[in-house]
Parts: structure tokens; sequence; C-alpha cells
């Protein structure tokens, strides 16, 4: 059965600049989910949101170059006005504590019926009652 994944900024990031945490292979399990993904024909979401927060990063070029691995399994997604809107509807219900885009992972995710997968612990720990959210390492690859 197919299913949609929406990894948000960080974890495209571990897996480009192949990043640990000092004891961790943060690049090793962004990468295996990734693969395992592309391999079973799961839908990888990345949305313009996530776009604009690797393009604070890296060039235009370099974010392509981010995805080309997996342009089979990508699908492209724009952030709604009303997804935004709901987005703040729910940063000022939490005293704006999170960043905006972060809620907007959230939201983009939530209404494409995707687990969001993240290692963002604001997103781990605040917003999974919104949306599942996963670590990569913690997806269970069948």
């Amino acid at each position: 059965m197919q299913k949609k994944f929406y990894p948000d900024t960080l974890v495209w990031r571990d897996y480009y600049e192949d990043r640990r945490d000092g004891i961790r292979p943060l690049g090793e399990f962004a990468f295996r989910f990734l693969k395992w993904c592309a391999e079973k024909g799961h839908v990888l979401l990345v949305s313009d949101t996530v776009v604009m927060e690797l393009k604070v990063y890296f060039p235009e070029e370099k974010v392509k170059q981010i995805f080309s691995s997996f342009e089979s399994s990508i699908q492209n997604v724009v952030a709604t006005q009303e997804q935004i809107s709901e987005a703040k509807t729910e940063w000022i219900k939490r005293n704006r504590e999170l960043p905006l885009k972060d809620v907007i992972h959230v939201v983009v995710a939530k209404h494409h019926n995707a687990v969001l997968i993240s290692r963002d612990r604001h997103l781990l720990d605040e917003l999974s009652e919104i949306v599942e959210v996963l670590k990569p390492e913690d997806v269970t690859l069948d």
C-alpha cells in the first residue's frame, strides 16, 4: 500500500549534508528512509515551504540536486492560503512558541494525509496530536 510522507527541511539537510549529532548518523537515517520510500513506491511530499527554507542554506541548483535522486517519488505541493490561515491559528493558540513555518509543515502534512518526518523536538512533542510525526529512523521499513 502506497503511503505519503512529508520530510521536513531538517531531514533533507541531514541527508544532503550527511549530518551527525555527535553520536548518531542522521544523514544515514535520512538516506535509508528516503531510499526505502523510493524503492517501495511511497510518495515524498515536498512543499514550497521546504524549498524556500532550503534556499536559505543552498543555491537553487543545490536544492534541485538534493531532490534529484528521489524525483520519481516526489510530489510537489503548495501551502494554500487556507492551510496558512489554519497554521496561523494553531500558532497563535500556542502562544507563538513555535516557528510559524514548522506549524505550516504540520498543517500541510495533515491536509495531504501524510506522516510528517522530522527530528524537530517541537514537532515531535507539541504538534503530534494534529498529525503523526516520526523521526526517519522510527519509520518501520517493511
